[in-house]
């Protein structure tokens, strides 16, 4: 049978009100009388109900958190940034696989708020009309997570993803690189694909190099989208001597679709992408990318979901953190 509070209250000799107390930690209790508490508890292996604290409190310390792909590392970089920080402010995650869906992200969005959570992140791409609609709907906190809206309507923690691309670029361009393609994302997500083609875009004209439209490629952030992409560079009558990938996955694809050709990364073709993931540094040779700080953007992500959710200040809704290059094998000079 389900162990109830009036059941420890009647084991430890005490009222209902102070098991109560105990258990949300209210220090209006004296340490003799918790340890009583606590031992009954122990003994007859009570556990708090806590939908029915939730309905009391109105608050479930409960946290959605939408992602786009559980498999992919980057965003289980950023989940564990989310989760320390939710352990930290004793906010329980609720974690829910999308698959870069916009129909499941919608599902899944509203399947998250009927449990009541007390805020909600979104990792995902695009953020579209029919999300915006779904989070007007919501009466607890959003932040976007990895990712923002055009119309800025709604808290954001993300890098600068066009800057990043045009560090990536201008880093090929530094070591004398002029034939430079890129295996892009999809463009129809305007805050990262789009994004990161019009650093790309931008660091070519700030070059004096005229737009090619034969040397990018559009992949779908995977490895075997950009070993496809790798093939069909190479099969140019004139091949690129570097290669821009908007992430690391599809740029170790083009490295091995080199390598089976029986060329050499960076003698032949350089490669550069965007991400620096653990992969980066496993692949060899080693990839030098432009490394987000994805941990940082999981925890400051709900660092400012905790204010939103307690009515704190917040002085920025829309927070952009810095990137970096790390350099490594993967690019040298022509």
């Amino acid at each position: 049978m389900t162990v109830t509070i009036y059941d420890v209250a009647r084991e430890a000799g005490v009222s209902m009100a102070t098991v109560s107390r105990v258990v949300n930690n209210n220090p209006n209790v004296k340490p003799a009388t918790r340890k009583k508490v606590y031992e009954a508890i122990e003994r007859l292996g009570y556990r708090p109900n806590a939908v029915a604290r939730g309905l009391a409190s109105k608050k479930t310390t409960t946290v959605g958190v939408v992602i786009p792909d559980i498999s992919n590392a980057i965003f289980a970089e950023v989940a564990r940034g989310i989760e320390d920080i939710a352990n930290m402010y004793h906010y329980n995650i609720i974690l829910c696989n999308a698959d870069k869906k916009k129909d499941k992200e919608i599902r899944v969005i509203n399947t998250l708020l009927e449990k009541q959570v007390d805020g909600l992140l979104f990792m995902g791409g695009a953020v579209t009309e029919e999300h915006l609609q779904a989070f007007k709907t919501a009466n607890v906190p959003i932040v976007l997570c990895a990712t923002s809206d055009e119309s800025g309507q709604i808290p954001s923690v993300d890098i600068n993803h066009e800057d990043a691309a045009f560090d990536a670029v201008q880093q090929l361009l530094a070591q004398g690189h002029r034939r430079i393609a890129m295996i892009s994302g999809t463009l129809q997500d305007p805050s990262i694909g789009y994004a990161r083609f019009q650093g790309y875009k931008r660091a070519l004209e700030a070059a004096g190099i005229a737009y090619d439209d034969s040397l990018v490629r559009i992949g779908n952030y995977r490895y075997e989208s950009g070993a496809e992409a790798m093939k069909y560079f190479i099969e140019l009558d004139e091949r690129p001597t570097a290669v821009f990938s908007a992430t690391d996955e599809m740029a170790i694809g083009a490295i091995h679709s080199i390598q089976d050709s029986g060329l050499k990364v960076p003698e032949d073709i350089s490669v550069i992408s965007v991400d620096n993931s653990r992969m980066a540094s496993m692949v060899r040779p080693q990839l030098t990318a432009v490394a987000q700080p994805m941990y940082d953007i999981g925890a400051v992500s709900m660092r400012l979901l905790t204010k939103l959710m307690k009515k704190e200040n917040v002085d920025q809704s829309k927070v952009v953190l810095p990137h970096e290059i790390v350099v490594r094998q993967s690019v040298g000079g022509v």
